[in-house]
């Protein structure tokens, strides 16, 4: 077959993206050529990125293509922009072109796959600008009507289609993410200590990862942490002890969450790291007492497996995808529920054995997700789009 892959969203090649669909990209196309020797692959990318940095894709079964006319696309009508884009994938006689976005330019009529994340546009349309709701919505149906073959990354998310777009069930497959293989071993003292050194970490604090918006439900976690320093000072625990770290990039409704701890009487105890760098993640996942994610929508919950893996305990949402992602190796909430988020995280701090379990549980639970695994079963989904 001959295979084309959109890689736009693959901005660090070299290294990898620390997280969202530029990682999933990366890991997909990296575990997708280990295995497969025999399909041709097409991969498609910006001229924003230098060719020197692409090395690790080069082998022979690979070409490697840059769109043209990407640093004009400012300047063009959005169909304009598409038509071109459909022209030059056109170009190459492929047998399956995928987008790991439900984002295709509608003039192209090869066989297409698209890899569904979320659907939290259409769940949660208040967690978003009205320009991000206009744009998703005017290219999200129309790549779910066009594509042969979805992907997409969880039951849940399956269940989100089929309920939005009554979409046909034998057209979705699910494909989980897996878990890098580096986040599986110890990163060690030295290590821990240069992060936590570098990002001004205390030696017990808890962690959220992620970017910093609305949807992630950073707000209530600063009330549920607000609580826990007033509280566990009650049952012996030093408040001064833990502190609330958290890492990521601002995203849409930031100003809230600086405004939230600007007034916090904890606000020196709240640290915003920023973007973290992928040499980081693995150490970083790994000082953390306890990883809090219960965001209000997730469509897989990628760093929920990868602080498994890490062996930090973890507290996540009781819907969405999340019960799915971590079973019953994390303390589940109702990320609505600030009450309920303090009581998991009191619970974690004061039950020595919870601690343990979940955190041995978390490696056993995280090692079923494997990259590896995920690009054998999207060459799959391929192989029948392309019949």
């Amino acid at each position: 077959m001959r295979i084309g892959i959109d890689c736009r969203t693959i901005l660090n090649p070299e290294k990898g993206e620390g997280a969202g669909v530029g990682h999933y990209t990366y890991q997909l196309v990296r575990h997708l050529l280990a295995i497969d020797k025999e399909n041709d692959y097409f991969l498609f990318f910006d001229r924003t990125v230098e060719k020197r940095r692409l090395n690790k894709f080069r082998q022979k079964n690979v070409s490697i293509n840059f769109f043209p006319f990407i640093q004009y696309k400012k300047f063009m009508p959005g169909g304009y922009s598409h038509f071109l884009i459909s022209a030059f994938i056109s170009r190459f006689k492929l047998d399956i072109f995928h987008s790991p976005t439900l984002n295709l330019p509608p003039s192209y009529r090869g066989n297409t796959v698209v890899t569904a994340h979320d659907l939290a546009v259409y769940k949660l349309p208040e967690l978003y600008t009205k320009k991000q709701i206009a744009l998703l919505k005017s290219i999200v149906p129309s790549a779910i009507h066009q594509a042969k073959k979805i992907i997409a990354a969880s039951q849940s998310t399956k269940k989100d289609l089929n309920e939005i777009f009554e979409t046909e069930k034998n057209k979705i497959t699910v494909v989980y993410h897996g878990v890098d293989k580096r986040f599986f071993t110890k990163s060690g003292a030295a290590e821990i200590r240069r992060v936590k050194d570098k990002l001004h970490l205390k030696d017990n604090y808890l962690l959220f990862l992620g970017t910093l918006e609305k949807r992630k439900n950073i707000i209530r976690i600063i009330e549920a942490y607000e609580r826990l320093k007033e509280k566990l000072s009650e049952v012996g625990v030093k408040q001064k002890d833990y502190q609330l770290v958290l890492a990521g990039s601002p995203g849409h409704g930031f100003k809230e969450i600086k405004n939230k701890i600007e007034h916090s009487k904890y606000k020196n105890e709240i640290l915003i790291t920023g973007y973290i760098q992928p040499d980081d993640l693995d150490p970083l996942y790994e000082g953390a007492k306890i990883f809090v994610f219960p965001t209000l929508y997730e469509g897989f919950g990628l760093p929920v497996i990868e602080a498994m893996a890490n062996a930090a305990p973890v507290i996540t949402s009781n819907i969405s995808s999340l019960p799915e992602t971590a079973d019953d190796q994390a303390l589940l909430v109702d990320p609505y529920n600030v009450a309920d988020i303090f009581q998991a995280l009191s619970s974690l701090l004061t039950d020595s054995s919870l601690w343990h379990r979940l955190s041995q549980g978390g490696i056993k639970r995280a090692a079923n997700f494997d990259w590896t695994k995920t690009a054998q079963e999207t060459l799959q989904v391929y192989r029948q789009a392309a019949k």
